[in-house]
């Protein structure tokens, strides 16, 4: 998945994320490329809009 195949706005539960983010590292053998890290910041930043979101729904 590149960080432009996901479309800006759209959600996803910080679980969902979670795993896409294990799942990069997975793939990327632990060193990644410079297209990787720019996914990788990607899919952090909004692991963090998602979990913020949920503990605001929470709370």
């Amino acid at each position: 998945m590149s960080p432009e195949s996901v479309a800006p706005g759209s959600v996803r539960s910080a679980a969902a994320l979670n795993e896409q983010i294990r799942a990069l590292w997975l793939r990327a053998g632990g060193s990644l490329s410079a297209q990787e890290r720019k996914e990788y910041e990607l899919l952090v930043v909004r692991w963090a809009a998602a979990i913020r979101g949920e503990i605001i729904e929470a709370a």
